[in-house]
Parts: C-alpha cells; structure tokens; sequence
C-alpha cells in the first residue's frame, strides 16, 4: 500500500498545481533540453488519404506517396479515416474529463508498482532514470481476456464506450495500413497481418501534460522510438510540443485536428526497409495526447 501511496504522491498534475521547483529526477541529463520554440523547423510529414489508398481507381497513386512517407520518414498522418472531427473532439474530451477529477476519483484507477496498467506515471527501474513530465492511463485493450477492467474508468460516464468505439475504429485502419505497407514493399499482402496473430496485444494511452517550471530541462516524454509495430497518435488540438529527430536535428510536428499521426515501430522496421522515427515531447503548456 505504501508503494501504491508513494506513485499518486508523485501526480505531475499536483507538482504543477503546487508550483515548487520539480524534483531532481525529472530533470535531463546533459545540455539544454529545448523549449517551445517556434525557430525549430516543421517537419514535412506526408498526409495520406485512406479513402483514396483504398479506391481501385486511386490505390496505385496514393500507394506510392505511402511508400514514400514509410520508407523516408517512418511516420505520416492519416485523414479521411472514417472517424468524423466531432467524435475525435469527443476522445480529446473525454481523456480532458478524466484528467480533470479530483485525485481520490483518479486514485481508484491507479496502477500497481510492479505494473504499467492503469492511472500513474513511469515506472520506476532505476535510481538514476530520469522521469517523464506526464501523468498517464494505460490499459490493455485487447485481446479481451487480458483487460484489467477494474483499471477502466467509470467516471466520465461515457469513457469506457467511446474508447472502445475508437479502437474498434482503430483496428479496422490497422488493417487497412498494413496491408498496404506489405504491399508498398512488395510483399504479400497478408504478411504482417500474418505476423501479428489472431492475438496481437494493443493497447491505449492517454497522456496528460501540465504546465511545466522547468520547460528548458524537462521533458514531457523522453526521446525514444516505439517497440510496436503501429502506433496511433491523436495530438491535443491546440497544444503543440512533439517533436521528431531525424540526422541529429529538431523537427516540431504539425497539428492537423482531423488528422491522425501514424508512427511506425521497431516490430516492422527489422522487417523491412522503413526508416525509424525517434520522437519525444516538450514539458510546456497543458495538453494530451493519446
């Protein structure tokens, strides 16, 4: 129990409310972290249609502009998804409405030491790692049998039906984008959906970000690349901060609202040619990602 009570007492959302200096772990090793700033290039990230990828009249054409985003880039944003703007502003609103309860309703939720699942914020593995400026839900969307449902909020009311509402979405364009990833490589169509198995492990995210003191030495999430083999990110509308490396130089990502960013792991890049992408997100104005 004291473990449990030690990973609420360390909520960002409290650090920032109280407005003291962060405490040391979370600061960066090294030289300056960076803050928002908008002298640092956009990066161009290539927009893909999946309603003109999954057209026979304009497959072909829509294909070789994907091939392009996943080859040189690793990452691109996807529109005409199926999903309308006003329920993606409803996922936003939601995740928005968890985060905003008091902390003994978030407490209900919240993960175990030894566990990722649930309402926290990063493990901790070492005396010397160094702590995102994030609190987070993670949970286990499938396969079924393994969710932790005492883990999936109640409150808002609405949270468990539209999450599962946006996953199912989700999987559907999961399909869709590898397939055509096999088949931009040349491969069989099938051939990482055959990789995945009738039990691929996916799972949701909701981040939330505070204002942080201390922009210039802490980060909102640390640079890394994903370990999956897709991952769906639905930007905060108004808040930018994510930004991409790529040979050793800063790339802030353009927000498009009805856009999802698509990011390709390292699951599919030792599988192919794709070019990795190594992001992380700035600790400045309050926003979420998903």
């Amino acid at each position: 129990m004291a473990a449990k009570a030690e990973l609420i007492s360390n909520s960002v959302q409290e650090m920032a409310l109280n407005g003291k200096e962060p405490p040391v772990k979370y600061f960066c090793k090294g030289n300056d972290v960076g803050v928002l700033d908008a002298s640092v290039p956009l990066i161009d990230i290539p927009v893909v249609d999946l309603g003109l990828l999954t057209s026979p009249s304009t497959s072909a054409q829509e294909l070789e502009k994907f091939h392009l985003a996943v080859s040189s880039r690793g990452c691109f944003q996807v529109v005409n998804h199926g999903m309308t703007s006003s329920f993606l502003d409803k996922i936003r609103d939601v995740s928005k409405r968890f985060f905003a309860l008091s902390m003994e309703d978030k407490q209900k939720y919240s993960r175990e030491a030894d566990s990722i699942e649930g309402y926290g914020n990063d493990m901790i593995l070492s005396d010397h790692q160094t702590i995102d400026w994030s609190d987070r839900l993670y949970l286990t969307i499938s396969p079924e049998d393994q969710r932790k449902i005492k883990f999936w909020p109640e409150n808002p009311k609405d949270f468990r039906e539209t999450l599962n509402e946006y996953t199912m979405k989700l999987q559907e364009i999961n399909e869709i984008l590898l397939r055509a990833m096999a088949m931009s490589l040349n491969l069989e169509e099938s051939s990482f959906l055959d990789q995945y198995g009738e039990r691929p492990l996916v799972a949701a995210r909701f981040n939330f970000y505070p204002p942080c003191p201390r922009p210039d030495r802490i980060l909102g999430v640390k640079p890394h690349a994903d370990a999956s083999a897709i991952t769906f990110l639905l930007q905060d509308k108004e808040v930018e901060g994510l930004q991409f490396l790529k040979d050793n130089q800063r790339f802030r990502v353009p927000i498009i609202p009805q856009a999802l960013l698509i990011n390709v792991g390292d699951q599919v890049e030792v599988n192919s040619i794709t070019f990795k992408c190594l992001y992380f997100l700035l600790a400045g104005a309050n926003g979420i990602t998903l």
